[in-house]
């Protein structure tokens, strides 16, 4: 599924981007990331999503369905229930080195302003 913002992974890679890069810009939307994060914790329905991250119906439902693309959740179904998961564990290592870069930096990463972060201030842990 392509996103509006052409960040989904595969959305990405087709457009000539480095799979690389294309997961890594998948994964700095902010909601996905937090899609992700708890994720990591076990499944989750739609509707614990939108509890526990405080975020709407619709806006859950997107972006699951641009991760279910990427490859990075998929679902069970359960009854009329749906239960997402992660696919690749390994993105549970790739967000505990992030969070080890984070803290041997002293969270001092700047979000660069010419490309459109203006209003972010330095990630403070």
């Amino acid at each position: 599924m392509a996103m509006t913002d052409g960040e989904c992974v595969t959305a990405n890679i087709a457009a000539g981007m480095t799979p690389a890069v294309a997961l890594f810009r998948s994964l700095a939307d902010e909601t996905r990331l937090r899609i992700v994060r708890r994720l990591t914790a076990g499944e989750a329905r739609v509707v614990d999503l939108t509890t526990e991250l405080g975020m709407a119906q619709s806006t859950v439902s997107k972006h699951l369905a641009c991760l279910r693309d990427c490859g990075l959740v998929d679902y069970r179904t359960e009854g009329r229930q749906s239960f997402y998961t992660l696919t690749r564990p390994e993105l549970m290592d790739l967000l505990q080195a992030a969070e080890g870069v984070l803290a041997a930096t002293g969270s001092a990463v700047e979000l660069c302003p010419s490309h459109g972060a203006a209003g972010f201030e330095t990630v403070t842990g």
